[in-house]
């Protein structure tokens, strides 16, 4: 995006990802002239018991096709792999997305399977090699955070499959003090605010409380699916959210980018 610099200036963007994943999106922000205000509503922690993921892992040898739900799922999922004597020849790994691929590829190995376009469980189900001729009497291995979404492997198993899920990391919500974003919003120096997951949506929603929902409604979102954009409409939001290609950094960007090409941005946030 060097043929765009300053795209973004004086655009106030509140990047929510978990601290130690919004430094890539960070950089292409900031390279674009915005002004970013880190206020993570995700972090990620060790299950609450590692164990019966461990035994999974052991057992791993059994499975036909181990799916990775996310870039956390590959780093905690492989380490966990790893320890327990690594990847079994002729297991096919799956990612829901192109930068679940890319950690894949960091450890220095190949997703089978993983959708080229849009990145979500939808797409990954609509490969071909997870239809119901190709999986069926297969048995999948989930990796995945504790109450994840249920609809992959519901699908899976609608197609012929065996699931299990191995969850391996837990979301949980940070202590960051409500101050640091509601100090930015009631001086308007925010435009928009990102927000990749719907349980992120309903965090931030939660750590500004009462006092601040009001300045959120009215608050333009940037989201990464139509399911999140619904829940936010269903949450109380006023303004219409932003809703990106993709779910990768350089699609956050780029939608941004556009819209303010576009002179849809105002003089205040996107409308």
């Amino acid at each position: 995006m060097a043929d765009r610099p300053g795209v973004l200036a004086r655009i106030g963007v509140v990047v929510t990802r978990p601290e130690h994943q919004s430094d890539g999106l960070v950089r292409l922000l900031e390279a674009e002239g915005a002004r970013v205000i880190r206020f993570p509503v995700l972090a990620i922690a060790p299950p609450r018991d590692e164990g019966p993921a461990r035994v999974l892992a052991r057992r791993l040898a059994e499975f036909d096709i181990a799916v990775f739900i996310s870039t956390n799922a590959v780093e905690r999922g492989m380490a966990l792999i790893r320890s327990v004597g690594g990847v079994p020849p002729g297991l096919r790994l799956a990612a829901v997305g192109m930068a679940s691929a890319r950690a894949l590829s960091r450890l220095g190995l190949s997703a089978d399977l993983f959708p080229r376009g849009r990145f979500d469980s939808e797409a990954l189900l609509a490969l071909d090699g997870l239809q119901a001729e190709a999986i069926s009497g297969c048995r999948i291995l989930i990796f995945r955070g504790e109450g994840g979404r249920e609809q992959l492997a519901a699908t899976l198993r609608a197609r012929g499959a065996s699931v299990e899920y191995a969850e391996v990391y837990r979301r949980v919500r940070p202590a960051a003090p409500a101050e640091d974003l509601l100090a930015p919003l009631s001086r308007g120096e925010v435009d928009v605010i990102i927000v990749t997951s719907g349980e992120g949506l309903r965090n931030l929603l939660e750590m500004v409380g009462e006092a601040g929902r009001p300045w959120l409604y009215h608050t333009p979102l940037l989201v990464v699916s139509e399911r999140i954009a619904d829940l936010a409409r269903a949450l109380g939001w006023r303004t219409a959210p932003v809703v990106a290609a993709r779910a990768d950094d350089t699609a956050l960007v780029e939608a941004l980018v556009r819209r303010q090409s576009r002179h849809s941005l105002g003089t205040r946030g996107i409308p």
